[in-house]
């Protein structure tokens, strides 16, 4: 007996989690899952959910790097879908490492991933409640 089996992917910590500062990035999401998973679950869709990163003057490849590596897993892997969420510019206050009398803190801007994991979230209920996967208790 085969389990109908859909795979949820969280693309922004699969990178930060598995990945950054190692010298492995490109990752066969269907070779991973094959060797997590149960040899009776039939793939039928791998769902990666991510934000595209923006050009970044420290790092001018990485969004380059990005986009290429989500061509090539939705070239060669079939069952990969892509859904994407978005970076959102926050300003914040954070304190100084070295704080003087007058500067306790100061302003940065960060980026902050949005939606990628509601988006997974509600992937994952609605595809529930169409049937489209077998939940094994």
């Amino acid at each position: 007996m085969s389990l109908r089996t859909y795979v949820y992917g969280d693309g922004f910590n699969l990178f930060y989690r598995a990945l950054k500062g190692r010298p492995y990035k490109w990752l066969d999401l269907m070779a991973l899952v094959r060797r997590i998973l149960r040899p009776h679950c039939q793939i039928l869709r791998i769902k990666y959910f991510t934000a595209l990163v923006l050009p970044n003057p420290r790092e001018p490849a990485k969004h380059i790097n990005q986009q290429t590596y989500i061509r090539a897993i939705e070239t060669f892997i079939p069952e990969v879908e892509v859904y994407y969420g978005r970076f959102l510019e926050m300003k914040k206050g954070l304190p100084l490492l070295n704080p003087t009398p007058t500067s306790q803190v100061a302003e940065v801007v960060r980026m902050e991933e949005k939606d990628s994991d509601v988006n997974l979230g509600v992937h994952l209920v609605f595809d529930a409640c169409q049937n489209l996967y077998i939940v094994e208790l």
